[in-house]
């Protein structure tokens, strides 16, 4: 993944104003979080449907903890153990279509947890989350030295199961009924991928 890289960033987001592209493929970048960004994390976090799929525990610190305030930018980027990317469309888009992000990084113990959430709906079924999951995938395994990623999905979001099938994830496990949303319980799957998948994956990906 890092073949791709326009930019030798910091972990996370740089600190510079203006985006830097850290991830380039065929169809997406991925760049730094900036300031003005913010105004489509509170976009995304007002969206019932974001919250149904994905539950995304970055998006709920923004508008309860933080209360959407702009300090959260900054929290963001010193940060040691996450780094979150903007998800940038190459054609026929003018903002992100969502954002993706390890979270969780254990450098030493060499593992990551991975949340993507592509928030335009004209965006999802174009392959963008399995490009971005790719990706960063890639930028964990390169820069961080990651050696394994983890991911848990909603047994009912049937497009991340597919997009973590597609980029060679295992599911691990079941967290049985560890979810509550529309009056009932959820199962959680628990998917991983090693770092020589990750390499096989790479081998043989036309994304990039």
């Amino acid at each position: 993944m890092i073949a791709m890289a326009e930019a030798e960033p910091a972990r996370g987001s740089a600190p510079a104003t203006e985006p830097l592209v850290v991830m380039r493929g065929k169809w997406i970048s991925l760049r730094t979080l900036v300031p003005g960004d913010l105004e489509h994390l509170s976009e995304w976090a007002d969206d019932p449907h974001v919250e149904k799929m994905v539950g995304s525990e970055f998006l709920h610190a923004y508008k309860h903890q933080y209360d959407k305030d702009p300090s959260f930018y900054e929290a963001v980027l010193n940060d040691p153990t996450q780094v979150v990317f903007m998800i940038e469309a190459h054609q026929g888009w003018d903002k992100p279509v969502g954002l993706i992000r390890l979270f969780n990084v254990h450098v030493v113990e060499g593992y990551a947890y991975i949340e993507a959430i592509v928030a335009d709906q004209k965006a999802l079924k174009r392959g963008f989350g399995v490009h971005a999951c790719r990706l960063i995938s890639y930028y964990g395994m390169d820069v961080l030295g990651l050696r394994r990623i983890e991911a848990k999905v909603y047994e009912y979001n049937a497009l991340s199961i597919n997009t973590l099938k597609r980029n060679n994830c295992v599911q691990e496990g079941v967290l049985r009924k560890a979810a509550y949303h529309d009056g009932r319980y959820w199962d959680v799957f628990v998917f991983g991928i090693l770092k020589e998948e990750l390499e096989e994956l790479r081998r043989r990906d036309k994304y990039l």
